[in-house]
C-alpha cells in the first residue's frame, strides 16, 4: 500500500512550492502517488524541500529533517530525500551531521532524484505541475536566482545569478494552467523588476505582463518582490490599465534611514523612496502597496529606528510585514558589522513597528465598509465563506469573511458588499445591487 507513495514536505516561500509541484508531477508520470505536506507519512518515500534564507527557517529545515530520521529509524518510511536551498547551501555540512538522510540534492540538481530511483525524467511535461494550492489560483515563477547585492542577504549564494525564463515558455505555462482552471496567477521571482535584463538586455516586466494579461481566462495577476533600485516605470502604464492586473504590489523596501540603506547596500535613499512610492500611486490610483521592513540590522540606533517608524506612519502602507535581522554567514553584513542588537530589543522594536501599522491597517479597513468590492471565493468554514479582493494575496493578507446568506462557489467571483471591519479582516455580504 505504501509502496508506490511519496510525500513531498515543502518548507520555505512560494517558489520553493513551484519547485515541489514540478517534481510532484515528474514523479505523478512515473506512476507514484504523490502526498503533500501530509499529516503523518503516507508513503514508503519522504523529500524535504528546504529552506535557508534565515535562522529561524534553517532551523525549522534542520527540525523537519530530524523528525523524518526518527520516522526512519522507526521504519514508517524507508528513504529520505533533502533538497532546496538549505541543502544547498550546506550539502556538506548536513552529509556529516545527518548522515541518516539517504542523499542531498541542491536547488537545482533535483531531476538527479528521479535517475537515483531509477526513473526518468520527462522534459515534455517541464511547464506542467500537481497544483498544491486551490485550483483557481498558483504562483507563477518567472525567473531563478538574483543579481542585487544587498549586504545581509545569503540568497545569491543559494541560487546564484538572475535567470529569466522566456516570455514564450511562461505564456505557454499561463495558458496549460488556465486550461486547467487557473485564474489568479500570483507572478514570483527573487526580484521581478530585473526580469527580462539577462535575456532581452533590458527589463521587460511590462512586455511579459502585457503578453499574459491577454490571454483568456487570466482574471488576476499580482506582482510579488519587486525591488526600489532602477524601478521599472513602464510597468505602471500597463498595471493602470489592463483591469485583469490587480492594483497591487509588493515591494520590500527594508528600511528608511539613508544610514541603514547604506549599510545594507540597497542603492537608494529614503528621498528616492518616497518619490518613488509617489509615483507609483500617482500612476496607478488605489494601488496597494505591500512591503516589508527589517529590525535589528547593525547600526540601527533609536534614531534610525524612530526614523523608520515616522515612515510608516507617512507612507500608510496597506500592506506590511516584518522581522528582525538575522546574521547569515557567507553575507557582507555578517563579514564587516557585528551584530551587536540584543534579541530582546530587536524584539521589542519589532512590536512597536506592528502596533502601529496595525493602527494604520485597521483604519484603511475601516475605509472600506460600505463598499462594494470584487472578491474571490477559496473555501468555506464553519459560519462564513472566506474571499480575497484583488488588493489581497493567498496566505500573506487579510481576507473577507463573508455570512452565508446565499450559496457561494470556491474559485468564482462575486460582487460583495462590505459590512465591517476588524483589526486586518473584513466583513461582507453578496451584494444584491
Amino acid at each position: 500500500m505504501r509502496k508506490n507513495k511519496i510525500d513531498i514536505i515543502t518548507l520555505g516561500c512560494s517558489k520553493n512550492l513551484v519547485d515541489s509541484e514540478v517534481l510532484m508531477r515528474q514523479f505523478a508520470a512515473n506512476g507514484y502517488i504523490v502526498n503533500h505536506d501530509p499529516e503523518k507519512p503516507a508513503g514508503d518515500i519522504v523529500v524535504i524541500n528546504t529552506c535557508g534564507f534565515i535562522g529561524s527557517a534553517k532551523e525549522e529545515s534542520i527540525n523537519m529533517i530530524l523528525n523524518f530520521t526518527q520516522a526512519r529509524k522507526e521504519q514508517q518510511i524507508k528513504q529520505l530525500f533533502v533538497m532546496g536551498c538549505l541543502s544547498e547551501r550546506y550539502r556538506d555540512d548536513l552529509k556529516t551531521l545527518i548522515p541518516e538522510v539517504d542523499r542531498f540534492y541542491g536547488k537545482f540538481d533535483w531531476k538527479q532524484l528521479l535517475a537515483d530511483l531509477g526513473k526518468p525524467y520527462h522534459p515534455e511535461l517541464a511547464n506542467e505541475r500537481l497544483l498544491t494550492t486551490p485550483s483557481h489560483y498558483t504562483y507563477l515563477k518567472i525567473a531563478e536566482g538574483c543579481n542585487r547585492t544587498c549586504a545581509y542577504c545569503s540568497i545569491p549564494l543559494m541560487t546564484g545569478k538572475y535567470q529569466s525564463r522566456t516570455i514564450e515558455d511562461i505564456e505557454a505555462e499561463v495558458r496549460l494552467l488556465v486550461k486547467q482552471g487557473v485564474k489568479e496567477f500570483q507572478l514570483i521571482a527573487q526580484d521581478l523588476t530585473y526580469y527580462g535584463k539577462d535575456l532581452y538586455k533590458q527589463y521587460n516586466l511590462a512586455g511579459l505582463l502585457q503578453r499574459i494579461s491577454g490571454i483568456e481566462g487570466v482574471e488576476w495577476i499580482r506582482l510579488h518582490y519587486a525591488y526600489p533600485a532602477h524601478f521599472p516605470l513602464d510597468i505602471l502604464p500597463v498595471m493602470r490599465t489592463r483591469n485583469n492586473i490587480c492594483k497591487y504590489l509588493d515591494i520590500a523596501l527594508q528600511h528608511s534611514s539613508d544610514t541603514i540603506l547604506k549599510r545594507m547596500r540597497r542603492n537608494i535613499t529614503r528621498r528616492e523612496t518616497i518619490d518613488l512610492l509617489k509615483i507609483i500611486r500617482e500612476e496607478v490610483p488605489g494601488i496597494h502597496l505591500r512591503t516589508t521592513l527589517m529590525v535589528g540590522y547593525p547600526g540601527e540606533t533609536a534614531k534610525e529606528f524612530s526614523e523608520l517608524l515616522d515612515f510608516v506612519r507617512e507612507m500608510r502602507f496597506e500592506r506590511l510585514g516584518a522581522f528582525t535581522y538575522s546574521e547569515e554567514e557567507g553575507t557582507y553584513s555578517a563579514e564587516h558589522y557585528p551584530d551587536r542588537i540584543g534579541t530582546k530589543i530587536k524584539q521589542q522594536r519589532l512590536d512597536e513597528l506592528m502596533r502601529v501599522q496595525e493602527s494604520i491597517a485597521a483604519e484603511m479597513n475601516e475605509a472600506k465598509t460600505g463598499q462594494t468590492l470584487r472578491v474571490v471565493i477559496d473555501r468555506e468554514e464553519s459560519g462564513f465563506y472566506i474571499g480575497r479582493t484583488e488588493y489581497d494575496s493567498p496566505e500573506v493578507d487579510p481576507e473577507v469573511l463573508i455570512d452565508k446568506s446565499a450559496p457561494l462557489t470556491a474559485g468564482a467571483f462575486y460582487p460583495i458588499l462590505i459590512t465591517g471591519a476588524q483589526s486586518y479582516d473584513l466583513l461582507g455580504k453578496l451584494s444584491t445591487n
